[in-house]
């Protein structure tokens, strides 16, 4: 009976241990050594770290001066990245966690495989901050970033931050990598695309991930959501999420039913985090989120080719939806569950041939769902097969910083 309990048992740990990504208990293979990387090393050699000051603390971060480049990572040879933390004024100012910018390049790509605002990166939109612990990003008391995701590279990794800000940025990190021989050949790429559409067009899905070419894993994104002001108060989160694969056309594979179903909640969106999914902001009052979704035990693999996207859809009732257009504001109505012979049924409008009009006595007193135009942003990550990415190059800091503090910072303060 004991045999039995400590086989059960080896099978249990070796289980655990395989979910996390490796055996905890396994002896390092030939040629595989452990680094750290910070101002303290900055090269991550041999027994030099902590150097300065005669081997008292006294290179612990960097000062980066506005249209600044500094190098935080450059290492030729293979390896894999198995976590970065980062602090410092990014984490206290609005507008460096947008203007300030990481890029990532491997295996000496002119082109970066990942590019985007430091705070979007690390798992939140709109330069906010809050505390939270999710399977990929954390920010423990809202005062730094941490991020786990292994980020192989064969010939070389170099890592950049950029500050496009207005004032020097105060920077500590360090970045834990492995030295290693070779990887598997299977091992894929890492890469991160960021982008904003300020105003999004009603009936035009916003695109979270524009089609990157390649054989890949979609690992998820996340997504910030300014409510235009005119519909202050609405109800903006009935977009389905569409993840295009392999060839898909008009219609994609995947598809989820709703913003709020697709991050796990429903009936609304509230604040949460969990490992998965969740919603860090949820200003109902100015209309301000910032939400996640990272597909870890649900792969979302491709082969040639995937592309994401979301309706930008709300609901709201028929009267403030008519007080909304007499503004003259540009929305679509395109479904709702009416009843018939005391039976509901939806009501596709789009799909019906005369589809009765929002101001008409026979459209029914309910709750509509509308195409709708908001602020969106997102950051999409993927794993590739190559280095460098098709995709269009990060939006200059006016598109990252526009208006954002009259949208969101001035009108955040409130919650």
């Amino acid at each position: 009976m004991k045999t039995l309990k400590f086989v059960l048992y080896l099978l249990l740990a070796s289980v655990s241990s395989s979910l996390n990504g490796q055996e905890l208990f396994t002896a390092p293979a030939s040629g595989t050594h452990s680094r750290w990387i910070s101002a303290e090393n900055p090269l991550g050699e041999k027994g030099k770290g902590g150097m300065t000051n005669k081997g008292a603390k006294g290179n612990a971060f960097y000062i980066i001066q506005p249209g600044e480049t500094k190098e935080i990572f450059n290492v030729k040879g293979a390896g894999i990245i198995e976590r970065m933390w980062f602090s410092g004024t990014i984490v206290k100012t609005p507008e460096q966690l947008r203007a300030v910018r990481i890029d990532m390049y491997w295996d000496g790509e002119a082109k970066p495989a990942v590019s985007a605002p430091i705070g979007d990166f690390f798992g939140i939109a709109h330069g906010l901050t809050a505390r939270y612990d999710n399977e990929l990003f954390s920010s423990p008391e809202g005062r730094s970033f941490n991020f786990t995701i292994p980020m192989p590279f064969r010939k070389s990794g170099l890592i950049t931050i950029t500050n496009e800000s207005s004032s020097e940025v105060w920077f500590w990190y360090d970045i834990n990598y492995l030295v290693m021989k070779r990887l598997p050949a299977d091992a894929m790429y890492f890469h991160a695309f960021w982008n904003r559409d300020p105003k999004t067009t009603p009936g035009q899905d916003y695109v979270i991930l524009p089609e990157v070419k390649g054989l890949g894993r979609y690992l998820g994104t996340n997504i910030g959501v300014i409510g235009d002001s005119v519909y202050n108060g609405t109800w903006f989160g009935e977009g389905e999420v569409k993840v295009y694969l392999d060839g898909d056309n008009e219609y994609p594979t995947l598809v989820g039913t709703g913003t709020e179903d697709y991050i796990g909640s429903g009936w609304g969106q509230g604040e949460f985090s969990s490992r998965y999914f969740g919603s860090l902001v949820a200003n109902t009052k100015s209309d301000i989120y910032a939400f996640y979704r990272y597909h870890i035990k649900d792969p979302v693999y491709f082969h040639s080719g995937c592309k994401v996207t979301i309706h930008q859809m709300g609901n709201q009732s028929k009267a403030r939806l008519l007080s909304i257009i007499e503004k003259g504001v540009d929305l679509v109505p395109v479904w709702f569950i009416g009843t018939e012979n005391d039976k509901s049924i939806h009501r596709r409008l789009l799909d019906e041939e005369n589809p009765p009009k929002l101001g008409n006595k026979e459209f029914p007193d309910v709750g509509i769902n509308f195409y709708r135009s908001d602020d969106v942003c997102a950051t999409a990550y993927f794993y590739l097969d190559k280095p460098a990415n098709n995709l269009p190059v990060l939006p200059s800091k006016e598109v990252r910083l526009k208006d954002l503090n009259e949208k969101v910072w001035k009108r955040i303060e409130e919650r």
